[in-house]
């Protein structure tokens, strides 16, 4: 009976892939577990096995498109089948023996469920390498999803296997190491697999060093470099995409020159590729689909800082002896944004389908700066909080954020952000929204600047603000009120006290 074999779930948002090569021919004799084909997604490419041994029957041709669930092939009983299972009686036999005599058992590890939406994530770092002994519960390495980094420790004691190399992605659920807890475990840490070793003998390139993937491929063709003058960085030598965007074309001989060439005046012509990393790619995304999915617009304004500044610099020394934290300008626009999001909750709202969902509490999200790129963590009802405590909770937030210790829950689920370019010397811009909120507030640097006051030109310290706002649920007299509203508070800082 033939066995019909399926595209199988690849990730949450994958709902099609393209057949980039089938590394059999129909009617080719399979073996169980065997690499068959190559289907490709616009996010990653997968490899997938037989399911059983048999006989190849191919439905869906390279460069078709298939979708999740689609049938591509099928295996008949028969050929590999029989052959196969008579190679499998003596290495399960020498298996058997094995474990009899050394009493060895193999952990295989694989990526836990990390959080409900995320459906791969990325090899960052390993910090063991294949052949190393580790102990149960020992970090072995680093997996960064597009929300957060996590760790992964050892399940059992004893010596590592590495299947997976750093900067790879993978699908939740995936193989990515071994841990071989007793017996001849050194020997089997350091041996490879029956059939990658047959495979390299046999010169087999489905295995051996310079295999490229499909999208590899495709760039060493444009480039016009073929694969043997590539180095594999991937797998047993296999060249991955990185290794073909880094690649060079041959030189070739230069023609003589018909004419006086230009003159070269030196230095380094280098380029360096870093391969994005998750949170950038997840960074990248959102940011241009909030510009194509939503109507924003940014309205400005600008906020005489004096009587802030007048006020940190009466009390910042006894406040910082009483609450042990610094009174810092974020505390006053968090205070002043919800206060003036209360009075205007259709800035404090957000766009479901075909719903308007208006929040009653202001979870505002602080936008920091971090070593792996810009994360914004909540601080949750705020509106609730005093001025020690939110500069407190800025403190612990934006700590964990740059020792890379932030957790999904301490990232989602804000109503209102607020971001300061200002610390980096940005006079003016207009902040994309973090979506699926609907406004964020824009601080920037404060400079010395003339202003009219009372008939009279002073120099005052001056901040500009800008507000980008979803025109589908804002209109334009709200989103110009609520950022006179955040003004009015921040150059009378008592109205904050007297929610005037």
């Amino acid at each position: 009976m033939a066995l019909e074999m399926k595209v199988p779930t690849l990730g949450e948002s994958i709902s099609e892939v393209t057949i980039a090569r089938w590394n059999k021919k129909d009617g080719d004799s399979v073996k169980a577990d065997e690499i068959i084909c190559e289907l490709e997604s616009d996010k990653a490419t997968f490899e997938l096995n037989a399911e059983k041994s048999g006989i190849l029957r191919i439905k869906a041709q390279e460069g078709e498109t298939v979708k999740i669930g689609g049938v591509i092939c099928s295996i008949e009983e028969g050929g590999a089948a029989s052959s196969s299972k008579a190679e499998e009686k003596p290495a399960k036999k020498e298996e058997a023996k094995a474990a009899s005599n050394g009493k060895s058992e193999v952990l295989t590890m694989k990526v836990p469920a990390v959080g409900e939406s995320i459906a791969e994530v990325t090899i960052s770092k390993w910090a063991k390498k294949t052949g190393d002994k580790v102990g149960r519960e020992e970090f072995l390495c680093e997996i960064e999803s597009d929300k957060a980094t996590f760790e992964l420790n050892a399940e059992a004691a004893g010596v590592l296997e590495v299947l997976v190399p750093e900067g790879t992605t993978v699908a939740i659920g995936t193989p990515i190491c071994k841990i071989t807890t007793s017996g001849d475990v050194e020997v089997k840490a350091e041996s490879k697999a029956p059939v990658a070793q047959a495979a390299a003998a046999s010169g087999d390139k489905n295995y051996a060093q310079g295999h490229s993937s499909p999208a590899a491929g495709k760039i060493l063709a444009e480039k016009g470099i073929s694969a043997d003058q590539v180095k594999g960085t991937g797998k047993d030598g296999r060249i991955t995409k990185e290794d073909a965007m880094s690649a060079q074309a041959p030189k070739k001989e230069a023609a003589p020159a018909a004419s006086a060439s230009a003159p070269s005046f030196g230095g380094s012509r280098d380029q360096k590729r870093e391969k994005m990393t998750s949170l950038r790619k997840t960074i990248s995304r959102r940011l241009v689909a909030v510009k194509n999915e939503t109507a924003m617009l940014t309205t400005f304004n600008e906020v005489d800082m004096k009587p802030i500044m007048d006020l940190r610099a009466k009390y910042k020394d006894s406040f910082k002896e009483k609450y042990q934290v610094n009174l810092g300008f974020m505390s006053f626009f968090t205070k002043a944004v919800c206060l003036a999001l209360q009075e205007y909750p259709a800035v404090n709202a957000m766009i479901d389908g075909e719903e308007i969902v208006y929040n009653n509490f202001c979870d505002v999200s602080i936008a920091v700066s971090a070593p792996r790129g810009l994360v914004v963590p909540v601080i949750r009802n705020a509106e609730q909080m005093s001025f020690d405590q939110i500069e407190k909770e800025i403190v612990r937030l934006a700590t964990r954020a740059k020792e890379n210790k932030l957790t999904i829950e301490e990232m989602s689920g804000g109503t209102f952000t607020i971001t300061n370019g200002g610390i980096f010397g940005s006079m003016m811009s207009t902040p994309i929204i973090n979506a699926p909120q609907s406004a964020i507030l824009g601080m920037h640097n404060i400079v010395e600047r003339p202003v009219a006051i009372n008939g009279q030109v002073v120099i005052r310290p001056m901040m500009y603000v800008a507000l980008s706002y979803d025109h589908r649920i804002i209109d334009g007299r709200e989103s110009v009120g609520f950022l006179v509203k955040v003004k009015q508070y921040l150059e009378d800082p008592s109205r904050l006290l007297l929610g005037l």
